[in-house]
């Protein structure tokens, strides 16, 4: 793989670049749909690739680890062949997912043991059987093993646990080196910078991660509770440590505000699960401001979905009728919902991309920040 970084913006730290990869070009800023269980929620593949077209999507260890089995995926010939996906594909280590099950998991210096969500079974989760896992199930990005403290926590707690992922990650790079892959399509290993909401913390973890060299980093433990500003100073700090020259991901972010404001600081790589968890919801993301499309008051609204429209859906259904399913419990609402929200977040980072390009994000941006924070 490669980063080639194309441009940067003149009154902020936003920049547009390229991963070449031997699956395809991701061109950044980008979002990454989450496809947890090898599939993006409601929404067919071919949907996905015709209408959406990311350039790469997210998929994770811990639950394609409880369900199908990486053993199953093998036999598969790896996860892009078992869901029928060409393009990259980056796997989350699972260390969120332990953190959220926090009273189902206990934390050793060896690993992680915990209780399955699904049937309770004990499962145990180290440094070592992640990086096999994912090296089982043939991502292109694989994540190394984290453990994330929970917001708020106190300086001993951020500390210990700092410093516990990045003996962790000691392990993950020696697991790397003495695998190989299993596939065709070559894999990359990301490190994680923790340090909770310390200043101090996340410095010292940018530093220690900025030395392994890696590929690429990843900004973890944020949008985990703490208020959005304390999030971008956070990543301010930390992206002033990481190498101007690799790509940096920003872990589980967030609203399309967040990622505005993000790319903003130099982020480069996100993802979420809000437009598609949300979507099912009914709540819609537009150019124009937030939508609760279950309201009453769309009900005789013949208006497109998104006056800008971004995807064949915002020129076809009018926000009467999407509501109309929504009343029903109609399948199809969500499955529209969610095509117009995975639309709208490609949209924004796309044409984020084409701002910093022309040298004017920063005005595009405070404009669409002002506007997207309105609910209509």
């Amino acid at each position: 793989m490669e980063f080639v970084l194309n441009h940067r913006c003149k009154k902020t730290s936003a920049r547009a670049g390229v991963i070449k990869t031997d699956m395809g070009l991701i061109k950044t800023p980008i979002f990454m749909p989450v496809g947890t269980a090898a599939t993006v929620k409601g929404i067919h593949q071919k949907d996905l690739d015709e209408d959406i077209c990311p350039d790469i999507i997210l998929a994770n260890t811990y639950h394609l680890f409880l369900r199908p089995g990486t053993e199953i995926i093998k036999g598969a010939g790896g996860i892009h062949k078992f869901m029928s996906w060409e393009k990259p594909i980056l796997t989350d280590s699972g260390g969120y997912q332990v953190y959220s099950l926090s009273k189902k998991r206990k934390i050793s210096e060896e690993g992680v043991s915990f209780q399955s969500h699904i049937d309770g079974s004990r499962c145990f989760f180290s440094p070592e059987n992640v990086i096999d896992a994912q090296r089982a199930i043939g991502s292109n990005i694989i994540m190394a093993f984290d453990e994330c403290p929970p917001y708020p926590s106190t300086s001993p707690y951020i500390k210990d646990s700092m410093e516990l992922t990045h003996r962790w990650l000691e392990r993950c790079i020696k697991r790397f080196d003495e695998t190989k892959k299993m596939y065709e399509q070559s894999q990359v290993l990301f490190p994680i910078v923790q340090g909770g909401t310390s200043k101090y913390f996340r410095q010292k973890s940018a530093e220690y991660i900025a030395k392994k060299n890696l590929f690429g980093n990843a900004i973890g433990g944020l949008s985990v509770g703490e208020p959005s500003d304390l999030m971008y100073e956070m990543v301010e700090i930390t992206n002033k440590i990481l190498p101007y020259d690799k790509p940096r991901y920003l872990m589980g972010v967030g609203t399309p505000i967040n990622i505005l404001e993000n790319i903003s600081l130099g982020v480069d790589m996100f993802d979420c699960v809000m437009p598609t968890r949300n979507a099912r919801n009914g709540m819609l993301f537009t150019s124009e401001g937030f939508i609760n499309i279950k309201n009453k008051k769309w009900e005789k609204d013949f208006s497109l979905l998104d006056s800008n429209g971004n995807s064949f859906v915002d020129e076809i259904y009018t926000k009467a009728y999407l509501r109309h399913l929504f009343v029903t419990n109609e399948m199809l609402g969500k499955q529209i919902a969610t095509l117009h929200n995975l639309n709208f977040y490609l949209w924004l980072v796309r044409e984020s991309r084409k701002k910093i390009l022309d040298n004017n994000f920063y005005e595009w941006k405070e404009k669409m920040v002002k506007s997207m924070n309105n609910r209509l």
